[in-house]
């Protein structure tokens, strides 16, 4: 690398690689975008977790984790930032990230290892990119691998018949919020993209691609579908941030009531769950279950946002209080 540029490592399969690759291009930050192959794989094995992607600085070091990236590329470039100004507004943005990042992808991995037209599609196109072989036959093996590897984790990370009515619903609900808002120059803070919307593109840009969410998103949110397509390349894009009270109404609103009604309540009952040494939490949301072994990582992320919330000024926190109240968020950010 020369000339201050990064290596972007990663998967066109992977909702978080196009997030940050997305990012990136709209910030106008010199890089090149790399698959992940066998050599890559060793020189950052080093990096715990493993995660796609994977960041190389101009410098050589490798770092990962995009929320984590996203903030330190904030401080190392000038201009065109994804953070909202307003401080209440980017805990919002910050917020409706983790979401995305955090449950956007539960539906998503549901999708793409139930149906049998799914996990062919989606098998052969990630299988074929994460390959370690070079051989065509050996790429076959290695995509069969790769499918029943994924179909074998559904159970973990909850992809389950008992957890399915609900998964499918947070997508149809997640599209219903979105397809009224979006548009040409319209996104979630302004007329410019947050990283928020970066994280829920990531999340939507592969559902946007694999059969089933597909169809699904074409027939009920299609200027989603185009919105999506869009974001991929922001980097003419250019506008401006809503005021604070645009900001935290329409769009926002609508997404922060999916986090208060599913998100959030799913985070508490697992950081419950995880203190008490349960083998399982339990909620129920619209009338459907859920039902998972609790995550500890999952855990840290409550403890994030609830630490952000507390980190705010006191006039920020009660300009968040009625759209967090209305949405059902509040009780939850405050420790209840």
């Amino acid at each position: 690398m020369t000339g201050g540029r990064y290596r972007l490592i990663g998967s066109t399969a992977s909702p978080y690689a196009i997030k940050l690759r997305a990012l990136m291009r709209y910030r106008r930050i010199p890089h090149d975008w790399v698959i992940m192959s066998k050599a890559l794989r060793a020189a950052t094995a080093h990096l715990k977790p493993m995660l796609i992607p994977v960041l190389q600085y101009p410098d050589g070091s490798y770092r990962g984790e995009t929320t984590t990236l996203a903030y330190d590329l904030e401080a190392r470039h000038q201009g065109r930032s994804v953070i909202p100004e307003d401080k209440a507004v980017a805990f919002v943005c910050d917020l409706l990230e983790d979401l995305a990042d955090e449950w956007a992808v539960k539906p998503l991995f549901l999708y793409r290892w139930w149906d049998p037209e799914d996990q062919a599609y989606v098998s052969r196109w990630a299988g074929e990119e994460w390959s370690t072989s070079e051989a065509e036959a050996g790429s076959r093996e290695e995509i069969e691998e790769f499918r029943q590897r994924q179909i074998s984790r559904m159970s973990i990370l909850g992809a389950t018949d008992e957890n399915r009515p609900l998964l499918e619903e947070s997508y149809r609900r997640t599209l219903a919020a979105f397809e009224p808002h979006v548009g040409m120059t319209n996104y979630l803070f302004g007329s410019r993209p947050s990283l928020a919307d970066f994280a829920w593109f990531g999340q939507l840009s592969e559902m946007a691609t694999d059969p089933t969410p597909m169809r699904i998103m074409r027939e009920h949110a299609p200027f989603t579908d185009h919105w999506v397509r869009r974001l991929d390349d922001a980097s003419g894009v250019e506008g401006a941030w809503y005021s604070r009270e645009q900001a935290l109404g329409g769009f926002a609103e609508a997404l922060l009531r999916i986090a208060g009604e599913l998100y959030l309540p799913f985070l508490a009952a697992n950081a419950d769950a995880f203190a008490k040494g349960l083998a399982r939490l339990e909620i129920n949301v619209w009338g459907l279950p859920y039902a998972l072994a609790p995550f500890k990582y999952q855990v840290k992320c409550l403890q994030q946002l609830r630490k952000k919330f507390a980190a705010l000024g006191a006039g920020d926190r009660i300009a968040l209080k009625p759209v967090l109240e209305r949405t059902g968020c509040w009780a939850v950010l405050n420790g209840g």
